[in-house]
């Protein structure tokens, strides 16, 4: 999996978390999903990624597409 992938996979999980926590436990939430939504248009502009820095400061790397047979 790439880090791209990864990163979409972090965005779509963290988008339907905070949805979920916005429904049953407080609306407050909602601004949670608004934040990811800025920074996905926020890297699409400028194209620095925050979770792009935040996942390789965890120790996840690139990673490569398997070769094709």
């Amino acid at each position: 999996m790439t880090l791209d992938h990864k990163i979409r996979l972090t965005a779509g999980t963290l988008v339907l978390a905070s949805l979920a926590l916005g429904w049953w436990v407080s609306p407050y939430w909602f601004l949670f999903t608004a934040f990811v939504g800025v920074n996905l248009i926020q890297s699409s502009i400028t194209k620095w990624c925050l979770m792009e820095d935040i996942l390789r400061w965890t120790g996840i790397q690139k990673g490569s597409r398997p070769a094709a047979n």
